[in-house]
């Protein structure tokens, strides 16, 4: 039986920031996913999505506009900047899953959707990791605990392949009860990455997550540059309808191996998160970065509207 679903949300945000700058950019070009734009009333990202689950065969076509669609998508062609996953899944076992075309990243603890991580702005490590790709991959879980994924992809978050070579991700994850943890590598013929996540439940109430990503570019002649970023994260529900998130980082990349110039940032974030209803999210955030290059504190304040 065909059965279709429809979704979507809608995020909005007020992003103050000590700095005032003169071009309202929050953050370096290339990086601000959510809350790019200083001193103003923005949209972050309205998002519909259509989708039939796998049985066996399934799809799913995710449509996004907003600031966070710009710049995550800015390197793609026109007609790609709206689209964030267009794909088929075909599930021909409970065990293995295949799927093809645009979807999610593999990689990182923070997703694209705010609404969905414990903080509202993204940490470092998932501004300089991908959030999406394009390609195929299988994953396949080996026994309650313990999934693999393979993909082959692209290029680093892109859709048009830059070059006739490919690159491989993989995932290797491991869950029981409290406990859960992943591996997740990509690499290509001048890029190679690393990302490792572990999540614990302290508490019903209380959960730990830390992540740490490694990274190497080749760059001419014998030369390269490397990157170095780890981060903290907690998350404390008050009770169903309030929560508090905290994240700390550092973030190094000594010889502009991806962030733009040769720099270290570090910070600290703090979210207060209500679902005064079913359908709405609020969300009150104070960020500080501090970086080799400038410092800023930026105070969000978001509502997400889903259906």
């Amino acid at each position: 039986m065909l059965c279709i679903a429809v979704h979507g949300f809608v995020d909005v945000y007020y992003a103050a920031n000590n700095n005032d700058p003169s071009s309202h950019l929050n953050f370096v070009p290339g990086a601000g996913t959510t809350a790019e734009r200083a001193n103003e009333f923005s949209l972050n990202l309205a998002e519909v999505d259509v989708s039939q689950e796998a049985a066996p065969v399934g799809f799913r076509l995710s449509v996004v506009a907003g600031d966070g669609a710009d710049v995550v998508h800015a390197a793609e062609s026109e007609g790609f900047r709206h689209i964030y996953q267009a794909s088929v899944i075909y599930k021909p076992t409970d065990r293995l899953t295949l799927e093809g075309g645009i979807y999610p990243s593999h990689i990182g603890f923070e997703g694209f959707f705010s609404k969905d991580n414990w903080n509202y702005t993204r940490s470092w490590l998932g501004e300089f990791s991908p959030y999406y790709q394009t390609g195929v991959h299988a994953a396949y879980a080996f026994t309650k605990h313990w999934t693999g994924d393979v993909h082959v992809l692209n290029g680093w978050q892109n859709i048009d392949a830059n070059n006739s070579a490919k690159a491989i991700g993989a995932k290797i994850a491991y869950a029981n009860g409290k406990l859960s943890a992943s591996l997740n590598t990509f690499d290509n013929h001048s890029r190679h990455f690393g990302d490792l996540i572990a999540l614990y439940e302290a508490t019903p109430k209380l959960k730990v997550a830390g992540s740490l990503d490694r990274g190497r570019q080749d760059l001419p002649g014998d030369a390269h540059a490397s990157w170095l970023g780890v981060a903290g994260f907690a998350r404390y529900e008050i009770d169903a309808k309030n929560a508090v998130a905290f994240r700390a980082e550092r973030f190094s990349d000594p010889h502009n191996g991806i962030t733009g110039a040769p720099q270290t940032l570090e910070e600290g974030t703090v979210t207060y998160e209500l679902r005064p209803a079913k359908n709405l999210i609020v969300k009150i955030e104070a960020r500080h970065d501090r970086g080799t290059i400038d410092n800023q504190t930026i105070v969000v304040f978001s509502a997400v509207a889903t259906y």
